[in-house]
């Protein structure tokens, strides 16, 4: 099964370097958007209520901040330890 997971990115951003290396790392897949593309910012605030990098998307939730913030919310998700 594919699970779907969006990650809102900004160029540098070293947490989102993590997120996106952690995922690639166990073998999940996800589609980027960069939120310093014009209107990005404004649809992540819109959907999420924050315009920081980076946000995390799996099904129906959203994880946002540090990658050491996020991490434990993607292995309860994803079954990983």
């Amino acid at each position: 099964m594919k699970d779907e997971v969006i990650i809102y990115t900004s160029p540098g951003c070293p947490d989102c370097a993590a997120v996106k290396s952690w995922l690639k790392k166990n073998n999940i897949h996800y589609s980027e958007i960069d939120i310093t593309l014009p209107g990005k910012a404004e649809e992540a605030y819109k959907r999420f209520g924050v315009r920081i990098a980076p946000i995390t998307v799996v099904k129906d939730q959203f994880f946002y901040g540090t990658f050491k913030d996020q991490k434990p919310n993607l292995e309860k998700i994803f079954k990983i330890s």
